[in-house]
């Protein structure tokens, strides 16, 4: 058995190494699905498992992954009726104009930068910590160019980097545009997705794609999505809440790693 595992490659890839990919996959996907963040868990999944092929490759397979992943997460949102159609279109499409930008720049910039962005997201998302408990009216035209804009910015953000993004959204949704959770959540998925796909279509004609890990891991994406989606649909803030916690927990032990142990992610 352990033959087979270490013989048997995927895209150059050992079978053991992407197998372990998609633990990281299943469990960034399922976080995702609840509250955005899940590249917080699959980009270094991917960045340790191809660590010997360049971070562009990490990134683009990921977005493979995570995509498919979303579709089934969405899905659900969409079947409960928890997407405004009339806010999230024109969202959806300035997402997948921001980011293909995002991931044509990416693409156009040295390694180094992206490696060390991630502490640069930290420090960001966590200023932001402060969630209100109750929505608020708002001017409609007012909630449409915050959740527009967000859109085509943080869209942008997914494709050139990724990580935190769906937790950027939910925030962006909840304490600037006053939705509820629960919309909120549907609102992310659909924003999110159009993100994923606009960079996956760009890494792929890159040629940053590897199509095997990424359809092979795409299972345990579609898993934690499937899953994920319907706790939060079920649970709404008491369990998104406290998801986009851990997210913020996560992000603050990774850059503490890279600060302590650089030679482990070199």
């Amino acid at each position: 058995m352990i033959s087979f595992l270490t013989d048997i490659t995927v895209d150059g890839v050992a079978l053991w190494v992407v197998l372990l990919i998609c633990v990281g996959v299943f469990l960034g996907a399922f976080m995702d699905a609840i509250a955005g963040g899940g590249g917080i868990i699959t980009v270094p999944a991917y960045l340790m498992g191809l660590s010997n092929l360049p971070i562009y490759n990490a990134l683009g397979t990921n977005k493979l992954s995570s995509g498919i992943g979303t579709i089934f997460s969405t899905a659900r949102f969409i079947h409960q009726g928890l997407v405004d159609w009339k806010l999230f279109a024109p969202a959806v499409a300035l997402s997948l104009t921001g980011s293909v930008c995002g991931t044509w720049l990416q693409h156009h910039t040295p390694a180094v930068v992206l490696k060390y962005l991630l502490p640069v997201v930290a420090f960001i998302t966590l200023r932001t910590r402060k969630w209100p408990d109750e929505t608020a009216p708002l001017d409609p035209w007012l909630r449409r160019l915050i959740i527009w804009g967000s859109a085509f910015v943080i869209g942008g953000y997914d494709g050139y980097y990724g990580p935190g993004t769906g937790t950027f959204m939910m925030i962006a949704l909840v304490r600037f545009a006053k939705l509820d959770t629960r919309p909120a959540a549907g609102g992310v998925k659909v924003v999110n997705l159009a993100s994923n796909l606009g960079s996956l279509f760009t890494a792929l004609r890159a040629g940053y794609v590897l199509v095997g890990v990424g359809l092979i891991s795409s299972v345990a994406s579609i898993l934690g999505h499937y899953i994920g989606a319907g706790l939060a649909i079920k649970n709404g803030s008491k369990i998104v809440r406290p998801t986009v916690i851990a997210v913020l927990i996560l992000l603050t032990i990774k850059v503490g790693s890279e600060l302590l142990f650089p030679e482990f992610w070199s």
